[in-house]
């Protein structure tokens, strides 16, 4: 009796752990999500900037540069990283992919992105769920979309210079497929390291689940765009 008393206390005490972390991983991410629309709002509504980026191509190119490095940073160094710092880093990420999304006001209708994103948020919202409380392990669905994953970076650099339109509705239909199943798949792994981790990187890994669910996030709305956004012309 004794045993089974500590057994299911034991349960109780690591559930209430799990369900701790996931819930400061939805905020972090969420407190991310609204960053990046707020800084992008304001960016696109400066003609400043605009007139900037439109002159000057190779900003671009530092945004997503320093968008790499903290991505990459934060994923490598997360274990040497305080708690602190890595949601700064994560933040400021947040902010850097303002900085890089604010065309898309300008491109799209403000209509079309917010239907765009409800749409992400219903099918994330959706997945995300499926992947914390399914008993099937998505390990092998992970290794397959992760080798997608890189096909698709491939494509679309390739793309970039063949400039076709019927390969852009091929990746963008491939991407919504991926990050649809990267969000279960992260889901799981985040949940598996929550019931692994000691509580003292408990913060840390609250920052690394935010930004898997970020970038899931981010990317899968991106893809939707292609569909269901508007063009202002």
């Amino acid at each position: 009796m004794l045993d089974n008393y500590s057994s299911s206390s034991f349960q109780q005490s690591l559930d209430e752990h799990v369900s701790a972390v996931m819930k400061r991983v939805y905020v972090k991410m969420t407190l991310a999500l609204v960053v990046t629309a707020f800084v992008a709002l304001f960016c696109a509504n400066s003609y400043a900037y605009l007139e900037f980026m439109l002159t000057h191509s190779w900003a671009m190119w530092v945004l997503m540069l320093a968008e790499l490095g903290i991505v990459i940073g934060v994923s490598s160094g997360i274990s040497k990283l305080t708690s602190p710092v890595a949601a700064l880093l994560f933040y400021i990420f947040a902010i850097v992919n303002g900085l890089a999304l604010a065309p898309i006001f300008v491109i799209y209708t403000g209509t079309s992105i917010a239907k765009t994103f409800f749409i992400t948020a219903g099918t994330f919202g959706a997945m995300s769920v499926y992947g914390y409380f399914t008993s099937k392990d998505l390990s092998k669905m992970g290794s397959f979309l992760f080798m997608a994953l890189i096909g698709l970076v491939i494509c679309t650099i390739v793309n970039l210079f063949m400039k076709s339109d019927t390969m852009g509705w091929i990746i963008s239909g491939a991407g919504v497929l991926i990050f649809i199943g990267l969000t279960a798949w992260d889901t799981q792994q985040i949940k598996r390291m929550a019931m692994a981790s000691p509580e003292f990187s408990d913060g840390r890994l609250a920052t690394l689940g935010a930004l898997s669910l970020y970038l899931d996030f981010i990317n899968l709305f991106l893809y939707l765009l292609r569909f269901f956004g508007s063009s202002r012309d």
